[in-house]
């Protein structure tokens, strides 16, 4: 049996924790780019949780929508060929998250930060960036520790079991928090010797940055 307490003549058990998502926006002021998901905490019990240590892990779900030709196009060094994404649109780790709630009673709203990159080497950037319109199925994964005050006073703690919540991310939240840092541009990494080369081939040609030095080695690429 769980513990219980005695408040105002009711019998509340040990707090039971529900949570979702509710919003997400880019995030504004910020030294890198992030998304700020707004998250709600519900405790129908009615007994006032002390604090939840929570570890949040988001996932990118991409059979779970539509893409188009040009997207599969984009996307066949992740998936491989398009007749092969049954087996292979597998999820995505977006990132691991651990934050702090502070103490409420019943329901509260906070915020979860999600650092993002840039990196089209990394899986979920690539992905995110091939997509021109539309939603990311994403999924959090939720895990932790619910702290509340026990009948004698003295704190107590419970498991947060282990829950999902489905959110639908704009893909133009993700292009304004991208669009904040790196208007206009984007990043690829390159190996040291490559990225050598490159700036000689600028130098030798006269170019004024490394995007006309791409830009014309890819001309010259082109049958």
């Amino acid at each position: 049996m769980t513990e219980t307490q005695l408040d105002a003549g009711r019998v509340l058990p040990a707090p039971e924790l529900e949570l979702e998502v509710v919003d997400a926006i880019a995030a504004p002021h910020v030294a890198a780019p992030t998304l700020h998901f707004t998250l709600r905490a519900i405790e129908p019990t009615g007994r006032e949780v002390y604090m939840v240590a929570l570890q949040t892990l988001i996932h990118i779900d991409p059979g779970l929508r539509s893409h188009d030709g040009e997207t599969r196009d984009l996307l066949v060094d992740l998936f491989g060929e398009p007749e092969r994404w049954a087996a292979t649109t597998t999820s995505i780790v977006l990132a691991q998250v651990d934050v702090l709630v502070p103490s409420f009673t019943r329901t509260t709203d906070f915020t979860i930060p999600v650092p993002c990159n840039y990196d089209l080497e990394v899986a979920s950037t690539k992905y995110l960036y091939a997509l021109p319109d539309g939603e990311v199925p994403l999924s959090f994964h939720f895990s932790g520790r619910v702290f509340y005050r026990g009948d004698d006073g003295r704190l107590q703690i419970v498991l947060v079991p282990w829950v999902s919540a489905a959110f639908r991310l704009p893909v133009a939240t993700w292009r304004r928090m991208i669009e904040l840092h790196y208007p206009r541009s984007g990043w690829i990494r390159v190996q040291e010797d490559t990225l050598r080369r490159l700036q000689l081939r600028k130098a030798e040609r006269g170019l004024p940055t490394f995007d006309s030095a791409l830009a014309e080695l890819l001309e010259l690429a082109q049958p």
